[in-house]
């Protein structure tokens, strides 16, 4: 019979099961999958990427503030610093890693995940797609560079702004900044990437670190009158030019005056540097369970050599005006749990 209709040419019938249940049902699922596409996921759901976009600073979900804080454990890499990277490399999206083998929104390799990660949020998981977890542990990479550096720029082998160089031996390795002795052209474009992004998660940052230590004053005076000329924190280099943090304190003195060591300990490194000319850094030994060290960088002459014992009150060089100068003065650091922290509170009244 169908042959028969076929011939005698098409036949005007109702819409059939097809049409009126099955089709509804095939647009309405393919118009849901064009939405999810879109938006990344229903609302609530386990992934988090449709929430990182509802911003509230270029990005990053507020619920995401507390754990940029509290990453950022050194005072180098701050809370906008991490926003700004996890912007670069990801621009908060968790949908990578199928062709690079970077997963979540701070792109670890499982290999990187393998020393940075843990399960910091306490829900049983430790995963670099968990938010927190890879908001933390890019806090961790980024101080753990940033003690590097500072060991670098104490020994004067790098010189430069300090989260700058951190964020260049992010980008491209600790060695290859080490060889360059500053931020190595590999390293300029990610860098200025991340600086153009800074501003809009700026919100994050709290009060500047600046070191604190112990309540009471530890450390002798390191010249017999402290005249303090340039201040710990940000300012103009008078000779480069250049605004970045200044890591110490600079004493004004005459020529020749003596050096004290501050404290006792041992001396680790009395050499010329480009930067800083003749400098000594002695070792203190851990307060409060962390390590302390101070430096006196632009001697004019050495009175002690690495390895040696010091108490306080030794002598262990003269002012000078080697290195980066612009007149005699002692450029005096104080460097506690690998960090550069204010001078002042450590020092006892004089």
């Amino acid at each position: 019979m169908s042959d028969d209709n076929a011939q005698q040419g098409p036949r005007r019938r109702g819409p059939g099961f097809f049409t009126l249940m099955v089709l509804p049902c095939l647009v309405t699922l393919a118009v849901v999958a064009g939405f999810l596409a879109l938006t990344g996921g229903l609302p609530g759901g386990g992934s988090s990427d449709g929430d990182a976009r509802q911003s509230v600073a270029g990005g990053v979900n507020e619920t995401y503030g507390p754990w940029l804080r509290k990453a950022a454990v050194c005072s180098v890499v701050a809370p906008s610093v991490l926003a700004a990277q996890i912007d670069q490399l990801t621009g908060w999206r968790d949908d990578s890693g199928e062709l690079t083998g970077e997963q979540g929104i701070a792109g670890f390799t499982t290999a990187q995940w393998r020393t940075w990660g843990k399960d910091d949020d306490g829900n049983g998981t430790s995963s670099p797609r968990d938010e927190a977890d890879a908001i933390m542990a890019l806090g961790r990479q980024d101080c753990s560079l940033a003690r590097k550096i500072t060991d670098l720029r104490t020994e004067g082998t790098v010189n430069g702004e300090l989260v700058d160089l951190t964020l260049a031996a992010y980008a491209v390795g600790i060695d290859e900044v080490t060889e360059a002795g500053r931020v190595p052209d590999g390293a300029r474009t990610y860098l200025a990437e991340v600086k153009e992004l800074l501003p809009r998660y700026e919100t994050f940052d709290q009060e500047p670190v600046t070191g604190g230590g112990p309540a009471s004053a530890i450390l002798a005076a390191p010249v017999s009158t402290l005249v303090i000329t340039s201040p710990f924190g940000s300012r103009q280099h008078p000779l480069t030019g250049v605004t970045k943090l200044h890591t110490g304190v600079d004493f004004g003195a005459p020529q020749g005056a003596q050096v004290f060591a501050a404290r006792e300990g041992q001396v680790v490194f009395a050499a010329m540097t480009k930067a800083y000319g003749n400098r000594v850094v002695i070792d203190h030994g851990t307060i409060e369970g962390k390590r302390l060290e101070t430096t006196y960088s632009h001697l004019s002459a050495f009175d002690v050599t690495a390895g040696q014992t010091v108490t306080a009150g030794t002598t262990i060089g003269r002012v000078g005006s080697t290195g980066l100068s612009t007149g005699p003065h002692l450029h005096f650091e104080v460097i506690y749990d690998g960090y550069y922290a204010d001078p002042q509170p450590w020092l006892a009244a004089n």
